[in-house]
């Protein structure tokens, strides 16, 4: 059993940046592929990101590359998404999402635990 909380979120003005943090608890973290996904009011849960288990390989969404990275501290069992140029159309709220296999996936139906949320909210 993996536990996750997100932190990091709020309201940023659009251009702006900010950083959110994924701490995982209970079993080993670096034995984890990982993902952020997101869900705006109204709409399907989408893939933001994904690294796997070693760091080593990410992908990430069309809407969001070259303006996001997603990393991992193993050591601290943490998972990152610094987010730069925040667009009005990044506003949801952000999950990180740990599975079981260290491949990276970017299908959000493969991943066996999830957080609760942290709300990102980008103002015009």
């Amino acid at each position: 059993q993996v536990q996750l909380v997100e932190s990091g979120g709020g309201l940023v003005q659009a251009g702006g940046s900010l950083r959110l943090s994924c701490a995982a608890s209970g079993r080993t973290f670096s034995s984890y592929a990982m993902g952020w996904f997101r869900q705006a009011p109204g709409k399907e849960r989408e893939f933001v990101a994904a690294i796997s288990a070693s760091g080593v390989s990410t992908s990430y969404a069309d809407s969001v590359k070259g303006r996001f990275t997603i990393s991992r501290d193993n050591a601290k069992s943490t998972l990152y998404l610094q987010m730069n140029s925040l667009k009005p159309e990044d506003t949801a709220v952000y999950y990180c999402a740990a599975d079981r296999h260290r491949t990276l996936i970017t299908n959000l139906y493969e991943y066996d635990y999830w957080g609760q949320g942290t709300q990102v909210t980008v103002s015009s």
